[in-house]
């Protein structure tokens, strides 16, 4: 009997982490110093008549595109009824929208399902596909999409 609950310890213990390891598979928590490494150049838009800062991705971050990334900042709600909602490595007194920091420190997410009233300054986790954007001034420069909330780390 000692040797069969034995056993079935090792094999329960065994499947917990062979679940936990397919849970984690195919996400990578992603630090606000990997979106730091990339250089931004000054470029003129024709469409919008004015200087805008585009990327130049670097292989890492190209190797990034449509992965299934975890990050944690501050949320800044910018259009309620549009959903607009931003993930900022700064509480929004001191986030890229005020001047106070660059267009690495933000991420664009596109909500799978809103699930209750987010807050600007909200401190959480969001998960999503990362995709990346070099030429379309209208859009962040990254944009974590089919994004979804946690208040807690993953």
């Amino acid at each position: 009997m000692t040797v069969m609950l034995h056993n079935f310890f090792r094999w329960s213990l065994a499947a917990f982490f062979l679940l936990f390891t397919f849970a984690a598979i195919g996400q990578q928590r992603i630090g606000w110093d990997t979106f730091a490494q990339v250089p931004f150049d000054k470029k003129y838009s024709d469409e919008l008549d004015a200087y805008f800062w585009f990327p130049a991705f670097p292989d890492k971050i190209i190797a990034l595109e449509g992965e299934r990334i975890v990050m944690q900042g501050y949320l800044i709600v910018l259009d309620v009824e549009a959903d607009f909602l931003v993930l900022s490595a700064n509480p929004f007194a001191s986030c890229f929208f005020c001047g106070n920091a660059g267009p690495e420190s933000v991420v664009e997410l596109r909500v799978k399902k809103k699930g209750k009233n987010l807050r600007t300054d909200e401190y959480a986790w969001f998960t999503g596909r990362l995709r990346r954007n070099d030429n379309d001034v209208n859009e962040m420069n990254f944009i974590l999409e089919e994004a979804t909330i946690s208040s807690e780390a993953p």
